[in-house]
């Protein structure tokens, strides 16, 4: 029985030298989580030893998991080479262990307390968790928009600094005196007043060259209407020549017809022309007083038949009535007065 258990011990003390010799080093773990705990504590950018600022909730979490892993890995060898240490211990010890009921009793309280504590710490690490997942988000749109703001910042910036050198350009370019904000509003309105001047003499030349060119229609039209009076004298006189002898006639009508328009010149008369034996035409182009316009009147004079009595006169063109002037010429008979008063009423400007 001795030999047994000396045999029994020399194994025990085999198996303590063995472990002594090993290298497990579960004291030092716990005092590296301790320290690496401790730095987290102070830093929590700091998630594994080594490596600082991560913030990534995706590396946290996966760094956890992987000490959370670690911790159990060598919580159950702990377990595992306590249990072989007191078995061991039980085995070589010379006398038994006085375990009763309320050793087990309170081992099991014990367990359950810390269990309780356990479940608890686990709540709040599962709660942290939740917040965590809950707050990642808001905290990446803040960053997102902290970093929004900061390359908006950074672009101001840039700005600013571009539109501070070309305000310096712009100064070195154009030394004092420089315009002012008054000065330039004040060139402003001269330059408006002047150009409002400047518009209403182009509206006047505009006016002027209008009236010119309606002048030189009507000069055209003066021009054309002589050109055909010409050529109608002219095979006049041609036919004349051809039956007529003495030479004078030429000459004489020359003078008559230049005397005509000298005096349809002289009296403004455009046309004249029988409508019938008894029915004179006239038109006049008279030019009011004060005026630029001119101004057609027509005279329609009636006459007795076979007779010059003047027996009736129209008169179109006057802005007045000139009755009682037709009634007395024509009761004295009077043509060329009746003509006269009219063209006089005319130039007035009735």
């Amino acid at each position: 029985m001795d030999i047994d258990n000396s045999g029994k011990l020399e194994i025990a003390r085999a198996l303590q030298a063995k472990l002594d010799a090993s290298k497990l080093n579960i004291v030092e773990d716990q005092n590296r989580f301790d320290t690496l705990q401790s730095a987290l504590a102070k830093d929590p950018g700091l998630v594994s030893e080594g490596v600082a600022g991560t913030t990534d909730p995706a590396i946290v979490a996966a760094e956890v998991a992987s000490q959370i892993s670690f911790l159990r890995n060598l919580k159950f060898q702990y377990l595992e080479q306590k249990a072989k240490d007191q078995y061991v211990k039980t085995i070589v010890s010379d006398e038994a262990p006085n375990i009763n009921a309320e050793d087990n009793e309170l081992l099991r309280l014990e367990n359950e307390r810390k269990k309780e504590i356990l479940s608890a710490v686990k709540a709040r690490l599962a709660e942290k968790y939740s917040d965590v997942r809950t707050l990642a988000p808001l905290v990446e749109q803040d960053y997102n928009k902290a970093r929004a703001l900061t390359q908006e910042a950074a672009a101001l910036a840039s700005k600013i600094l571009d539109a501070r050198l070309t305000l310096t350009r712009l100064r070195q370019a154009h030394p004092h005196p420089r315009l002012t904000i008054p000065a330039a509003n004040a060139q402003l309105d001269a330059q408006v007043a002047e150009m409002q001047e400047l518009d209403d003499e182009l509206q006047a030349v505009n006016a002027r060259v209008e009236d010119v060119k309606e002048r030189v229609k009507a000069g055209a039209r003066e021009v054309e209407r002589l050109r055909v009076e010409r050529a109608d004298l002219e095979k006049t006189v041609k036919a004349g020549q051809d039956e007529v002898q003495d030479g004078r006639v030429v000459g004489l009508y020359d003078w008559y017809t230049a005397s005509l328009a000298l005096y349809r010149a002289l009296v403004s008369l455009e046309t004249s022309h029988f409508e019938s034996e008894n029915e004179l035409h006239l038109t006049y182009a008279i030019t009011p007083n004060g005026s630029t316009d001119r101004r057609s009147i027509f005279i329609k004079l009636l006459f007795v038949p076979n007779s010059r009595q003047l027996a009736d006169a129209e008169v179109a063109g006057l802005a007045e009535d000139v009755g009682d002037v037709v009634g007395a010429h024509v009761q004295a008979n009077d043509v060329p007065g009746l003509i006269a008063a009219i063209l006089a009423r005319a130039r007035a400007g009735a």
